[in-house]
């Protein structure tokens, strides 16, 4: 019951991210929206990490490790995270919260490039199905102008970047807590995208008014911290099982958007999101029966 429990918690603050943001960038612009948010989570990760520290494994990086946390940073964080907020400025908060379930999907695919293997008929249709999806969700969206060709197109790329991250992360042999390890990839690519908040943010466009301040604070606290403590308790206990999650996300994420922004629930919603979740399913269906044999 606990693990359902947090893996409910983690499925609703996560699906969360999408509105939360939408809020945000109606008081500053996405870029700097994004910015304060991953300085400030690598910020309270890192310092209850160091503070907690109840083994000698909490320790400063050292060596590769900080080009290992530098390189996640930037795909994880920088351009997944900063391309996410940015697309949210063209697109539907519930569009967001369902294309973030292809991030299985793609990673299937992309790890079946990397290491040379040909992929398999059913992760190919998973794919297929899955953007056809979000393609049909997308239509009366489209129509109306709260999502256009470009905010998806941007909103696919960070999908690709995160899901090149996760391949990354499951690549390499860390040896940091998990919490020091997400503090510092938060943190690194807050400080990647820094310049380009910098430069290209319009700063009259900028109100520190009471939407911004509990936008932040809910994706740093609940989504950042909360959300992901909950991914990794979920990850330690079962990898296959933890990816199941996701399933809920997007159900989360058009409740929210329809209760909170005011965005339509249609036929094509429905659909579209049913499309993602057989995609979804049909992509993790032979690592479940492998799991069951297991």
């Amino acid at each position: 019951m606990k693990n359902i429990l947090i893996g409910i918690l983690f499925a609703m603050l996560w699906a969360s991210a999408a509105v939360a943001t939408k809020f945000g960038i109606q008081s500053a612009p996405p870029l700097l929206l994004a910015n304060v948010r991953f300085l400030l989570a690598g910020l309270v990760l890192l310092c209850y990490g160091y503070i907690y520290k109840p083994d000698s494994s909490y320790r400063l990086p050292a060596g590769p490790e900080w080009k290992q946390l530098a390189l996640f940073g930037l795909l994880n964080t920088a351009v997944y995270l900063g391309l996410f907020v940015y697309a949210l400025k063209f697109t539907a908060a519930g569009i967001g919260s369902l294309a973030t379930s292809t991030n299985p999907l793609l990673i299937v695919l992309i790890s079946a490039w990397l290491i040379g293997r040909r992929p398999a008929r059913s992760e190919v249709l998973s794919i297929v199905i899955g953007m056809t999806g979000i393609g049909v969700a997308s239509w009366p969206l489209l129509q109306d102008s709260s999502t256009t060709v470009f905010g998806l197109a941007v909103l696919m790329t960070s999908m690709v970047s995160v899901s090149f991250a996760s391949v990354y992360y499951a690549s390499v042999k860390w040896s940091l807590p998990n919490i020091l390890i997400n503090g510092w990839q938060v943190g690194l690519g807050g400080l990647f995208l820094l310049p380009f908040t910098l430069v290209f943010s319009d700063w009259s466009a900028v109100s520190i008014d009471n939407r911004f301040i509990f936008s932040v604070l809910w994706l740093v606290l609940a989504v950042s911290v909360v959300g992901l403590i909950c991914w990794f308790y979920l990850l330690k206990i079962d990898t296959v099982k933890a990816s199941l999650w996701l399933f809920l996300c997007p159900v989360f994420g058009f409740f929210y958007a329809w209760w909170l922004v005011d965005e339509p629930i249609t036929i094509y919603t429905l659909l579209g999101t049913l499309l993602v979740l057989g995609g979804l399913y049909l992509g993790q269906r032979d690592r479940l029966k492998k799991r069951t044999h297991d």
